[in-house]
Order: structure tokens, then sequence, then C-alpha cells
């Protein structure tokens, strides 16, 4: 009896001292939030698009070497990928984070629409996201050294997550064949931690290339590009009545053709297919590729294609996933000043919505099937190794991603607020994992259930290397 009851003492202590330890880690990012909320707004004005992130990539980098971090530069043929490393052996905790700016999206941080001058703005947040997580990675590391806790906490620099599928890359190079589970997060417009959802993508710039020749002088002896473009857009426009009725195709005409009076020689249309599932993907995307070459025939052109970025769908991992949203209840959300509550009323009518602030001062409700809306290469990651994420108020209730509303809010105090309330919840989640190997356990015998025996991992974009030039 003497025996138990010493046991339990020394656990009982033993879980005190794991929580007064996180808790001076909290404790810890609430005073650095100034510091967190400078380097997220640099990145903001940087709003550097996929594979071209070098100033947000070098100030990240920084952060991290000034705590100790080793920094694995340009890894997986990416010069804007890098992982960020402390500790040694097991477990191996990765946290995920993205920086990367969407084109032609520029605005203030003002409550109406006004361009800040760019040719690219943080309409997904993704300054947020990067830096919340550098944060969360930071604030690990001190428990681990405060604690002598044995493992290894490593941040993951992401690039290119729009459209560019810079996780693929990583996952394909092997990167996260070590590691034990995945922490991610996005900005969002309220406070929820639910199981992760999206659609698995494929995406290709198709080129068509003719013949240039006077348009009105000597007609029959072009052949227009421009033709098997639209050509191809209006068979894949017709294929929409006999595709699952939840696949989703998007296009647009990146060049046309630059006079009226020139038979354009060249033209290139950039497509998306996203489907619930990869399987459906891979069918429409190869039906797309049938109508580009149907196009090409009936106008007389050639055409070739080059893969872009492809993603799987999200593997859900509800083990992890109900630690996050426990540890996001007890986080909690916050409030706003008088003057952030003034911006949020007038982005609010630019919406057309009404100001309900319940989930930034609290936690939306559990949703065990939530609705995939978009594409993430986490995807890919989360079909390697348990992964889990959730979503924090960064923006105004009601603001849609990639929208002038979320670039606004995005640079002001709001994202600021939002972007701690996801460091502290991944911190809190993190250290739970290192203090609690029965989770990591659980997740991986969900994971491999989940997976299946036979699974294969086979990158939706093939074999090709990184689309560095994409944006350009």
């Amino acid at each position: 009896m003497k025996k138990t009851t010493f046991l339990f003492t020394c656990l009982l202590s033993t879980i005190l001292f794991a929580q007064n330890k996180q808790e001076q880690v909290l404790e810890q990012l609430d005073q650095n939030t100034q510091a967190y909320g400078e380097i997220a707004h640099k990145i903001w004005s940087f709003a550097e698009m996929g594979y071209q992130e070098e100033q947000s990539v070098a100030l990240l980098q920084k952060t991290l070497k000034e705590e100790d971090f080793t920094i694995e530069a340009g890894v997986a043929g990416m010069p804007t990928a890098f992982v960020a490393s402390y500790g040694s052996g097991k477990p191996v905790i990765a946290v995920l984070g993205e920086y990367d700016a969407l084109p032609g999206l520029s605005q203030k941080a003002v409550a109406h629409k006004e361009s800040n001058g760019g040719v690219a703005g943080h309409a997904c947040g993704h300054h947020l996201f990067g830096t919340a997580s550098a944060a969360a990675a930071i604030s690990i590391k001190h428990y681990l050294e405060n604690t002598g806790t044995s493992g290894t906490i490593r941040f993951y620099g992401c690039p290119a997550e729009e459209g560019g599928s810079g996780k693929v890359y990583l996952t394909r190079a092997g990167l996260f064949d070590d590691v034990d589970a995945v922490i991610n997060w996005h900005p969002g417009n309220s406070n929820g931690a639910d199981p992760g959802a999206a659609l698995a993508n494929k995406s290709a710039k198709f080129r068509f290339h003719g013949i240039a020749a006077h348009a009105a002088g000597a007609p029959e002896k072009g052949r227009s590009a421009l033709d098997g473009v639209e050509a191809m857009n209006y068979m894949v426009n017709m294929m929409r009545e006999h595709v699952p009725e939840d696949t989703r195709i998007h296009y647009v005409i990146t060049e046309g053709g630059k006079a009226p009076n020139v038979v354009p020689d060249f033209a290139e249309v950039y497509y998306y297919a996203r489907h619930t599932t990869r399987d459906v993907v891979i069918d429409v995307f190869d039906r797309m590729v049938k109508a580009a070459e149907g196009a090409a025939l009936g106008t007389g052109t050639t055409m070739d294609y080059e893969m872009i970025g492809g993603t799987h769908e999200l593997l859900p991992n509800l083990t992890l996933q109900k630690l996050m949203y426990d540890n996001l209840k007890e986080v909690g959300g916050y409030t706003y000043t008088p003057e952030e509550r003034e911006f949020a009323e007038e982005i609010a009518t630019s919406l057309n919505t009404d100001l309900d602030v319940k989930n930034v001062e609290g936690i939306s409700e559990y949703n065990p099937i939530p609705e995939a809306g978009g594409s993430t290469d986490v995807g890919d990651v989360s079909f390697t190794v348990p992964t889990v994420g959730l979503y924090t108020a960064t923006w105004v209730p009601g603001t849609p991603a990639h929208s002038w509303q979320a670039v606004a809010a995005g640079g002001t105090s709001i994202g600021t607020k939002g972007m701690m309330v996801a460091a502290k919840t991944m911190a809190k989640t993190g250290m739970d994992l290192f203090d609690q190997p029965e989770i990591l356990k659980a997740a991986w015998t969900e994971f491999e259930e989940k997976r299946g025996e036979d699974f294969e991992y086979i990158p939706l974009l093939g074999d090709r290397e990184p689309a560095l030039d994409y944006r350009n």
C-alpha cells in the first residue's frame, strides 16, 4: 500500500510539474505577442508569391536560428523550403509553416478596398500561419529545455501552398518519414478544431501553339492558339454535366494573344480539378487532357501541358483532433478592442452581413464531419504521418479567404490576436505529445487503420521537379 501511494504521489508530482512548465511557456508566448506580431506584419508587407518568398524565409530562419534551431535550407529542390530542428531522438514532432501570398490581392490594412500598390497580398493569411507556427515550435523547444524532456521539435518551412504544392515535394523527398506527428493550423473567421477536410486537386497549364498570320489579310494561313484554348474550355464546360456533382473545375486564360489583328500563335489556360477523393480527380483530369488533345486536333494547333500542382485529400486523425480541440477550448478566444470592433463592423458591412463575434470570443462547436471547401498540400503529409490542425479567427466573421477583406484584417491587431490563439494551442498540443506517448501510440493505430495496409503513396503531380516559376 505504501509503495502504491508513493508511486501515485510521484506520478501526481510529475503531472503538476509538467502543467506548471506548460503554463510558464504559454505565459512567455503572451509576453512575446508584440514581437511575433511585428514578424507577421513584415511578412504581410513582403507579400511574396509561391517560390519567391525569399525575404519571408530569411526572417523566419533568423528568428529560429536565434533560438538555437539548426537550419537545413533549400530542401527538396525548393530554394525557399527549409527544415529547422532542435533536440534529438524520438519522438519527432513537426510543426508546419507557410508564407506565400496570392497574386492580384494587394490591399491596405483598412476597412475599405484600397490597393497597397503591390502585385500580391496575403489573402489566405500565410504570414500569420508561418509566424504562429514558428512561435509554437520555439515554445515547445523552451519546454524541452526547461523540463529536460528528450525528443526533437521541427519547423517545416513550406513554400508555395497556393497552387505550387510545396509540401508534396517535401513528402515525396521523405522528409516526414521519421516524424511521429504533425501539427498545423490555418487562419480563418472563427476559432475551431474540427477534423480536417480538403479536396484532392490536380492543376496544369495547357499551352496551345498555332501559326501567326494577319487576321484580315491572310486569315486562311493562320491557326489560332486561342481557338484551341476556347475549344478546350467549351468541351470541359460540357463535361460538368457528366462528372460527380461535387467535382470542382475552374480555369483562367493566362495568355490569349496580343492584338486582335494577329492570329495568336500561342495561348495558355490554367486549370484546376478538385474532388473529395483523389481517384475522381485523376479521372476528371485525364478527361480534361483528352479534351485539350481534341481541341488541338480540331483547330489545327498543337498542345502540351505542364503539371503545376497535385494534392491528396486530408486524412483526419480523431485521436489528435480531440486533443487539439480540448487545448483550444482551454486557450479560448479573444475580445475586440473598441477600435477593432469598429473595423470589424465596417468589414461586416462590406460583406453584407451582421457582425457575430460568438466564435471569436469563444470556440465553435466540434463538427466531426466538416465539409471540404478548398485544397491543401497538407493532404499529402496527412497520408504519411498522423496530422492535426485547427483554425482561428484572424479575419472578421463572415470573411471568405482570398478576399481583400482577409488581407486587410490580416494586417491588423485582429490578425495578431487570432494568430496567438493558434500559437498557444499548437504549443500546448505539442507539449502534450511529448509528455503523453500513449496518445501518439493511439494516433498511429488509428492512422494505420484508416490509411489501410495496402496504401502506396503516389504523388498526383508525378515525378516532375518543383514548378519554381509557376507565378511568372
